[in-house]
């Protein structure tokens, strides 16, 4: 669909003001036609400005010596400049390409916005785009809550069943992760039942695992290191399995909200969103992504490789010391040979770390070494 927005074109040249000016007594003002702001005042404004939207109402305004007769704003999909002005264009053309990114922007007056604001909110809604088919299969779910007060995570029913489900509305991800999950479920982490791309998101259906996050459990002297051990055995099957795949996937966001208990005591691994596909041939990351003090020094651009498998294990090892001490190793370092195992994960060269199954089998050690509380 094609950006339309309501617009003024001919600012509003307050006359008394102009007269005076013409005087000698005091500047010209220039004024918004919708809500007399003084547009003089706006920080960045300028009259010799193709178009501004005022600050204080959001409306757009053209400059009056723009030649158009048009009485709407047309801005491009692709790049959000203005269209208006290009050499040739007209708004029963059904479609234009823009003369500065290329591209082929919809005519289309049956999108019309009343402001600045309310275009914007347009541009954000996660179901722009979609198919009638994907609302239409959207519609069978009803929103029931929003988890930890997040917007893009929420909790919703399904009409027919009343099965519960979580609806994520991604804006950072890597779909083909996602679309392989769909068909290969990997135990321990949430099925994802239904995919969805908008214009500017990516909606994940997937099943809803109740129990609570390790940031809601880990207290400020942690969750003892028996529990802390298991735990981490989990996770670590966890990854194995995502790094032993053929392309592996790698994580990268192991911290404490991504890592849920269920009442029985599993661990799941949660939220694939920054998660990517592993390249040996690769010498640095695209992006770099992650959380502050969990993610390996390779992930963040600190490194002399991209992340790898060893990154995971890099975050796996701060969580480790967090869930024993209720804090970070370089705050608070967890005691005797667990301590000795933690600082191998978190090696800054990623090649001394462990592997997944090698350290699930060296907390295993410790664990069976350990009497039973």
């Amino acid at each position: 669909m094609s950006v339309i927005r309501d617009f003024i074109k001919n600012l509003n040249h307050h006359g008394q003001m102009a007269d005076n000016a013409s005087k000698g007594n005091m500047p010209a003002y220039e004024y918004c036609p919708r809500c007399d702001a003084n547009l003089t005042y706006q920080k960045g404004y300028s009259n010799d400005l193709l178009y501004w939207i005022c600050k204080g109402c959001g409306e757009v305004l053209i400059n009056p010596e723009i030649d158009t007769d048009s009485d709407i704003t047309w801005f491009c999909d692709g790049c959000g400049e203005l269209l208006n002005i290009q050499q040739g264009f007209r708004e029963d053309c059904g479609e234009w390409k823009c003369s500065l990114c290329g591209y082929v922007n919809k005519i289309d007056k049956g999108e019309i916005y009343g402001s600045e604001d309310e275009y914007r909110a347009e541009l954000r809604n996660p179901y722009r785009g979609l198919s009638d088919s994907d609302i239409l299969e959207l519609s069978m779910y009803e929103d029931v809550s929003e988890i930890d007060g997040r917007d893009n995570i929420i909790l919703i029913r399904q009409k027919e069943t009343g099965g519960l489900f979580l609806k994520k509305l991604l804006t950072t991800y890597n779909k083909s992760i996602y679309e392989y999950l769909l068909g290969n479920p990997v135990l321990h982490m949430p099925k994802i039942r239904a995919l969805y791309e908008s214009s500017n998101s990516l909606i994940v259906i997937e099943e809803y695992i109740e129990g609570q996050t390790l940031s809601d459990i880990i207290g400020k002297d942690g969750i003892g290191e028996k529990k802390a051990v298991d735990t981490a055995i989990g996770i670590c099957a966890i990854l194995d399995e995502l790094h032993s795949l053929p392309e592996p996937i790698i994580h990268r966001d192991i911290k404490p909200s991504n890592i849920m208990i269920t009442p029985e005591g599993e661990v799941y691994l949660l939220d694939m969103n920054v998660a990517k596909w592993y390249d040996p041939d690769k010498s640095d990351d695209t992006r770099y992504m992650g959380t502050k003090f969990y993610a390996a020094p390779e992930q963040v651009g600190y490194g002399m490789s991209a992340s790898s498998a060893k990154s995971d294990i890099y975050a796996l090892g701060i969580l480790l010391n967090v869930m024993i001490t209720g804090d970070l190793p370089k705050y608070h370092r967890a005691d005797g040979e667990i301590w000795k195992i933690i600082e191998r994960c978190i090696s800054l060269e990623a090649e001394n770390r462990y592997t997944a199954k090698e350290l699930g089998k060296e907390l295993e050690r410790v664990k069976g070494r350990r009497p039973e509380a």
